[in-house]
């Protein structure tokens, strides 16, 4: 069998296995990968295999790990195993979707020795230190691995980002929920994906953070980030629940405003075939210097927030 995914021919239907179903993500990727009736398919592989885990202590993990696991069993025939070991061992590639980053470094450890390409979903971990322990040890095993939110590879955002119409990106503003979760500090719940529109649209280069939380009611955050080359990006969020996600490009010779909302594609769709390239080595491992920064931002947003000092990176 011959599929094709963004413009990339992939030969093979991977046998992929899901560690940490206490997130959505693992449902929503089954959904687009398992079935090729889905009008977003993602070919060249199915989650065949998983390992439930879940956090006693993260409310949002604990209760919902065990309703998505049915789902998967039920509706796309996963396989079940009771280590994550075993879900490497039994497939070609692994994504680790737990939703507590702070679990991250200890379960990619438990499956590095088996070689197999990884995605880490959003956020590589809950700080620089543990994101470079993650960085290291794939190099050591020559593993594949990519780690992203869906934002950064969002269709109506990627096409903006590469039109050079109005001349090169002196800026940009993103905006979206930035709910929070006490377990997962500051903005690496959700203020995330604002941060990862923020990098997709500047790459990398930024020298200093400066983070401003309003009070209820009006729940509103703000981080400002200063390139070392004069161009500012800003994520500014809600913690208050239906703020949508978008973004203004500034250019030479305007602004371009980007609303994510107007491919009705899903963001999970043009993610996944990123991964499923790198999962079939047909691109590049994404840089994961930017994922790193990313991680370093969020560190420094999060101390900017607690001390109201701008933060150099």
């Amino acid at each position: 069998m011959t599929c094709r995914t963004g413009g990339t021919y992939l030969t093979q239907q991977l046998n992929i296995g899901v560690i940490g179903t206490d997130s959505s993500h693992s449902t929503a990727f089954a959904a687009l990968l398992n079935h090729a009736e889905h009008p977003y398919h993602v070919p060249g592989g199915r989650i065949v295999s998983a390992y439930a885990g879940g956090s006693p202590d993260f409310e949002l993990s604990i209760s919902r790990v065990g309703i998505f696991a049915a789902e998967l069993a039920g509706k796309h025939q996963v396989h079940f195993y009771d280590t994550p070991e075993e879900v490497a061992e039994h497939s070609d590639a692994v994504m680790i979707l737990t939703a507590d980053g702070r679990r991250h470094t200890e379960l990619f450890e438990s499956v590095a020795a088996y070689g197999k390409p990884v995605f880490i979903d959003k956020p590589l971990a809950l700080s620089l230190k543990d994101a470079e322990e993650i960085c290291e040890i794939a190099q050591k095993n020559g593993i594949p691995l990519m780690s992203s939110s869906s934002l950064r590879y969002a269709e109506a955002l990627t096409s903006e980002r590469s039109s050079t119409e109005s001349g090169k990106i002196t800026g940009t503003d993103c905006y979206g929920p930035m709910a929070m979760e006490p377990t997962q500090p500051g903005y690496f719940w959700y203020g995330i994906h604002s941060i990862e529109m923020m990098y997709a649209i500047l790459g990398t280069g930024c020298e200093y953070v400066t983070a401003v939380s309003a009070d209820d009611p009006g729940s509103e955050e703000l981080i400002i980030g200063e390139w070392s080359d004069g161009r500012i990006g800003t994520a500014r969020g809600s913690r208050l629940s239906g703020t949508p996600f978008g973004a203004v490009i500034h250019r030479e010779k305007g602004q371009i405003f980007v609303n994510m909302d107007a491919s009705v594609k899903p963001f999970y769709a043009s993610l996944l075939e990123r991964v499923m390239e790198v999962f079939h080595r047909k691109a590049e491992t994404p840089d994961m210097r930017i994922t790193l920064e990313i991680i370093r931002f969020i560190e420094a947003a999060n101390e900017s927030r607690e001390t109201g000092n701008k933060i150099k990176l």
